[in-house]
């Protein structure tokens, strides 16, 4: 016999056949989510997709099957892996460098308890991040010692309020630079009791211009130290001067100052796919005391803040009390040693790219997407390689296609431009190639689902 419906008193209110919180946290598959994932967020769900019911966006019927559905998709953390389709390979929005599979289980093992201060031979307490700078030194001879801090910016906070003692720091003016969300570089030295004089002008700087501001200073001994900046996130073109690291050094040795070099991007090397980068290696031969650069740029590693220089010197930031403050913790040391011991790390993998191999990949894809080939350039990003582009490719597909990607699972970031969604397959890893091709049936589905056309923009860019 047919089942009928259950009859109910007239008026009733559909939010009385909302299940009870202490009804929903008893089901197993709740229980066990609690257990993974902690009692608040998962309370935090049950109440979120109550209120739903409440609110007439889902039948009171549908609430557990749309709280387990809400939990399956939940995760540790609010952060969502992303297909990286953009063809800007240090994408700071993005996370910067993607770690190698070596720097990832680097940090899966130091994330329980480690060795990180404690010698196990002996049973004493050891140098902090003993492995993460015998790794440095060994892949950057030219350093006499190596301290790794938070992020580069420390880096150079640390370095100029131990070197220039609330004294002068001399600055061209030209190298004064901003970095994202309006931060500036002159304000975070200024910020701890440095000086800032500039010298020079924006585009033209000279030794003389150094040489008198330490002739200035000497007798009053105001001035602390010198610093050099690369400017990397901009260039300056036509009529232009700057006083390079060697002659830095000169004038340095002369007045008995140290030289501090910023390079920012993570050369350790001469990268011949980018020869106008500064690498450390060539800063301190040219004599620079300390040279400062980050980790999650170029290096291919974690966030970190990596000081190269001479031993006397990097003790001496090394004692320091804001030392103390800036500290690495032992998840990045363990990822910086692993970078710079294993393989080639993604991000220099994808900055020598060869454009050839990139489009026969990229036509291979667009067949399986039904997707054109167009050139496309990349960038390096991240405050690296300004202004020098990577030849390359993308897939070109409908313009339509951007929204549902980006919420998606995986999340795929492409470029919009004009009528079309490009993706650049130089950052996507060959063994998510699959993921990538479900992620766009799925986002085609979903397009084809709101408008009703069979493929979103009937062809449109696409074709």
């Amino acid at each position: 016999m047919p089942v009928l419906p259950v009859a109910r008193p007239a008026g009733e209110d559909p939010r009385r056949r909302i299940p009870r919180t202490d009804r929903l946290l008893a089901l197993p598959e709740v229980a066990s989510a609690a257990a993974a994932m902690g009692e608040r967020v998962v309370k935090d769900l049950v109440s979120a997709t109550q209120d739903r019911a409440r609110a007439g966006e889902i039948p009171p019927e549908s609430v557990k099957e749309e709280l387990l559905a809400a939990l399956g998709q939940r995760t540790a953390s609010s952060l969502r892996p992303v297909l990286n389709a953009t063809g800007v390979i240090v994408h700071t929005n993005l996370g910067r460098a993607p770690l190698s599979p070596a720097a990832r289980e680097a940090v899966q093992d130091a994330a329980g308890y480690t060795d990180v201060e404690f010698d196990l031979a002996t049973g004493a307490r050891y140098r902090r991040g003993a492995g993460a700078r015998a790794a440095l030194l060994a892949a950057c001879p030219a350093a006499e010692d190596a301290l790794v801090v938070n992020n580069g910016a420390a880096a150079l906070l640390l370095a100029t309020t131990a070197l220039a003692g609330g004294k002068e720091v001399l600055w061209s003016r030209g190298e004064l630079v901003e970095i994202g969300a309006g931060f500036r570089l002159a304000e975070l030295v200024a910020s701890a009791g440095a000086r800032v004089r500039e010298v020079g002008t924006t585009n033209r700087t000279h030794p003389a211009d150094y040489r008198d501001a330490c002739r200035e200073g000497a007798a009053a001994g105001t001035v602390g130290a010198l610093l050099k900046v690369h400017t990397s996130n901009y260039r300056v073109e036509g009529f232009t001067s700057e006083v390079g690291i060697d002659e830095l050094a000169e004038i340095a040795r002369e007045r008995d100052l140290p030289l501090i070099a910023d390079l920012g991007s993570g050369l350790l090397h001469p990268e011949p796919s980018l020869p106008q980068e500064p690498d450390a290696t060539t800063a301190l031969t040219a004599g620079a005391d300390v040279v400062l650069t980050s980790g999650d740029k170029l290096l291919g590693g974690p966030q970190a803040g990596i000081l190269l220089g001479r031993a006397e010197v990097i003790a001496r930031l090394a004692r320091h009390p804001l030392a103390r403050a800036v500290r690495a913790d032992k998840l990045a040391l363990a990822a910086l040693e692993a970078t710079l011991s294993g393989p080639v790390p993604p991000v220099l993998a994808a900055l020598r790219t060869d454009p050839a191999a990139l489009q026969e990949r990229t036509e291979h894809l667009a067949a399986q997407l039904d997707g054109r080939v167009v050139p496309h350039e990349g960038r390096v990003g991240g405050g690296g390689g300004a202004g020098v582009p990577l030849p390359g490719w993308a897939i070109a597909l409908e313009v339509e296609l951007a929204a549902p990607l980006r919420r998606g699972t995986p999340a795929v970031i492409g470029t919009v431009r004009g009528d079309a969604c490009l993706l650049d397959l130089r950052c996507v890893p060959v063994e998510s190639e699959d993921a990538l091709v479900a992620a766009v049936t799925a986002a085609r589905a979903e397009v084809t689902a709101r408008t009703g056309t069979a493929d979103g923009a009937d062809g449109g860019a696409a074709r």
